[in-house]
């Protein structure tokens, strides 16, 4: 057994039986919903969620808080375990700098532990790629430091690329502006979205027609992809109650990738990223060449 824990926050969309099947524990966010709170991994049914925002529903999100993280981390600490922590996205919010904050704190206390927490700089089945990754690394004897200097090595590789119908939800998060979410509505625009070098997520091509959006995904893995065409490596689907689109952009990888054939990973996403990029969104994961900042 590992002498470390290997931690990530709930927006990494693994489901419960997954966290609990692969060793891995998980920090839960905060999201409210008609005037209810609920913890990221509970309350409310995903396919209702999403129901409830194409309704009108607003949900508000909120990230961990540093007197959470502190019981959370603590109850490692007291068991003489490090801990490894992999943290959502600095670039979509500030888990990552409250984690630090509470490492900070009881690092004083167990100056005998080894407490490392890192900015992922993904999120969604990306940081669920890299958390199955690092899980099976760990079972195979992979050390704590061996894994942080793996992580930080390959989470740049993880690319997100995206396409939403429902472009209301990037208004409102202040990543698309109101005329050009106007615009983008009145000609049925999918945009490609992009989680860039900062973690942030981008548009990155103007696509019209959601057809053409998916296959605009698979262009984009085929440009990106590690080995190309060969690629073999981990990949998964993420989309917000579209299921029936999401196995379609899933036939169309397996119809170019033949290496990825009955080996993609498909699953809806969570309240947390659900709630800004809003029903209908579908996301592809896949690892290849470093993320670059792109030009806006």
């Amino acid at each position: 057994m590992a002498d470390y824990i290997l931690s990530c926050c709930s927006t990494t969309d693994l489901s419960p039986e997954q966290f609990k099947s692969h060793g891995i524990e998980r920090i839960c966010f905060h999201y409210s919903i008609d005037g209810k709170e609920y913890l990221d991994d509970g309350g409310v049914p995903l396919p209702d969620f999403f129901d409830a925002m194409k309704n009108g529903a607003v949900p508000k999100t909120s990230q961990v808080p540093v007197g959470e993280f502190l019981p959370y981390f603590r109850s490692f600490l007291e068991q003489g375990k490090d801990i490894l922590h992999i943290s959502l996205s600095s670039g979509l919010s500030g888990a990552y700098q409250s984690a630090c904050i509470a490492r900070d704190e009881l690092a004083l206390q167990f100056p005998d532990r080894k407490i490392y927490i890192i900015d992922s700089l993904c999120g969604s089945g990306g940081a669920a790629i890299l958390m199955l990754e690092l899980a099976d690394r760990r079972d195979r004897g992979l050390s704590v430091d061996s894994a942080r200097s793996w992580v930080e090595t390959h989470k740049l590789q993880m690319h997100h690329w995206l396409f939403t119908p429902e472009l209301a939800y990037f208004v409102r998060g202040g990543r698309i502006s109101p005329a050009a979410g106007w615009l983008g509505t009145l000609l049925k625009l999918c945009p490609l979205i992009e989680a860039n070098a900062e973690g942030k997520l981008l548009p990155n091509t103007k696509i019209r027609g959601k057809l053409r959006a998916m296959t605009a995904l698979i262009d984009k893995m085929k440009q990106h992809a590690q080995g190309g065409l060969n690629y073999a490596g981990p990949c998964r689907i993420s989309h917000a109650n579209c299921a029936e689109d999401a196995y379609a952009v899933k036939a169309l990888i397996e119809e170019q990738f033949a290496n990825l054939r009955e080996k993609i990973g498909v699953s809806m996403m969570g309240t947390t990223l659900g709630s800004h990029c809003g029903p209908g969104t579908v996301a592809i994961f896949f690892f290849g060449a470093q993320r670059q900042l792109s030009a806006m």
